[in-house]
């Protein structure tokens, strides 16, 4: 047979189907035609695995996908990354013999498969190497002209493996975004439920504010203690709008370290930094045509403040490492227990972001000034918790258990009474129900720590710490005996904390 026909015959069995193990069991069975092989594999390398993984392998008999893992040797580990590292374009004809490389020996060990001779062809995108296809004949010998011809078909398997990759990928990520958008329905249904527990008595102005701003694009700014429930707020907002069939992101501002904010919220292009090996999306966009939830907003630094209030004007972002202008479609909400204005006044929150962001502030009261929700919260919360506990049922209230909520001033709020009741349960799951920890204690001392005046703010009282460490430096922050290494934190960390709060750097 001469070789263009060669080559086009087995190109169109190769490239003819679309699961990669019957191109693989096609072109096997063409090539039976010319030369002795029995066996055929496409394998990768996992560098991070150390280790082998077969995809595909066709028989005389059968063709079968596969995901299998040969672990190596260090001394197989060596020979394959060596191999890698040649960059050896062309297929190679072995022999099976007592000097065979380790990394053969070991594979056909592993798969039980009995050779006499074996051609491997690496198949490399540029320089890139991506895998690798074997071909085993068990009883007879490969020649050089076999080589030859396979080496014909070295571009066709790289496209049929190069498509069966990206087709993998592609499967595995439509797979995550199944379990996350099932997450995070499951995450949307646990936060609003079917209404929102005070709506007609203690939020019941919030609720009124909620449906005035709902059907606008206005930001919105919800301003409360931590656990009064800003996020069940901002869900029903969304929800409650002309864009609740578009994305809700949620994003926790204090959460992402500084140097990841950019990519995290901008996403980046590949290559754009050491790490980023491909396009990512970042928040802004994934909430494009829906709504962004930026919570703890006071928690952001000030040179992400001035990137996200470029965003809020303009309603247009740019990818880190890349040039190109993206449009979006998106609203705002935000969400902070801080006092901003406070902050703006100590330079630590930029005053024309707070004013773009204060269009319309809703304040979610805290749970000490609407007791009134306390018994509809008490109840959902023990339907909840019986659910997730496994309870058999749902025990009773003791008779002065509802006085006893409702005299105690909550400084964790919401959330705290939901961890009371789940303390509660897990302690007396049979009932009744009492609380009586909040009467005395622990509970009692939260509520004089909550509600006097005279307690610093934690901002504070670490701005007044590492002054004093750093007096004690004479200001050095690095080295021996420098602030950093008396509080147990990284220089750059120490300087980040210093310049969010004001201190100022410099030995004295």
């Amino acid at each position: 047979m001469d070789k263009n026909r060669f080559f086009r015959e087995a190109t169109l069995s190769i490239c003819g189907n679309l699961e990669i193990e019957q191109a693989l069991f096609s072109v096997l069975r063409f090539l039976r035609g010319v030369m002795p092989v029995d066996r055929m594999s496409l394998q990768l390398y996992e560098q991070a695995l150390k280790a082998v993984r077969t995809v595909a392998v066709a028989t005389a008999d059968e063709a079968k996908e596969v995901d299998i893992l040969t672990p190596l040797s260090k001394e197989a580990q060596r020979q394959i990354e060596q191999k890698i590292r040649l960059k050896q374009a062309q297929p190679h004809l072995h022999l099976v013999t007592d000097q065979t490389d380790r990394i053969y020996q070991e594979m056909f060990r592993f798969h039980s498969i009995r050779a006499t001779s074996f051609i491997v062809m690496p198949l490399n995108v540029g320089e890139r190497y991506i895998g690798s296809l074997t071909l085993v004949t068990e009883n007879e010998v490969f020649t050089r002209e076999h080589v030859s011809l396979i080496a014909l078909l070295k571009e066709p398997f790289v496209i049929a493996l190069s498509n069966t990759l990206r087709y993998h990928e592609v499967v595995r990520l439509k797979n995550m975004l199944k379990d996350d958008n099932r997450y995070l329905f499951q995450e949307i249904r646990h936060l609003t439920g079917d209404e929102i527990i005070g709506a007609n008595f203690g939020l019941k102005e919030v609720m009124a504010q909620v449906q005035q701003v709902a059907a606008l694009d206005s930001p919105v700014l919800l301003l409360g203690e931590t656990g009064t429930g800003k996020d069940v707020i901002a869900n029903a907002i969304h929800y409650s709008s002309s864009r609740k069939d578009g994305s809700f992101v949620k994003v926790n501002c204090g959460a992402i370290p500084e140097s990841l904010i950019d990519s995290e919220l901008f996403g980046h292009e590949k290559g754009a930094f050491t790490g980023a090996l491909m396009q990512k999306r970042g928040r802004f966009e994934r909430a494009d045509k829906g709504t962004i939830f930026l919570d703890e907003i006071g928690e952001l630094p000030l040179p992400a403040q001035s990137r996200l209030l470029r965003v809020l004007q303009h309603k247009e972002i740019e990818r880190v490492g890349g040039h190109k202008t993206i449009q979006l479609d998106i609203r705002f909400i935000a969400a902070t227990n801080r006092n901003l204005e406070e902050m703006v006044r100590n330079k630590q929150f930029r005053e024309d972001l707070w004013f773009r962001l204060n269009v319309f502030p809703i304040h979610i009261p805290p749970l000490r000034e609407r007791k009134a929700d306390i018994p509809a919260l008490v109840q959902y919360f023990i339907s909840k918790k019986v659910k997730e506990l496994k309870l058999p049922g749902a025990p009773r209230l003791a008779s002065d258990a509802v006085d006893i909520l409702m005299k105690y001033d909550w400084p964790g709020n919401v959330r705290e009474l939901e961890n009371v009741v789940e303390r509660n349960l897990i302690l007396n799951p049979e009932g009744p129900l009492h609380f009586e920890e909040l009467s005395h204690g622990v509970a009692r001392k939260a509520t004089v720590f909550a509600t006097e005046e005279t307690w610093e703010t934690l901002d504070a009282v670490t701005v007044r710490h590492i002054r004093r460490v750093l007096s004690k430096t004479n200001g050095r922050i690095n080295g021996r005996g420098g602030a950093a290494e008396i509080l147990g934190i990284n220089p750059n960390t120490l300087r980040n904390r210093m310049r969010k709060l004001g201190i100022d750097f410099g030995r004295k």
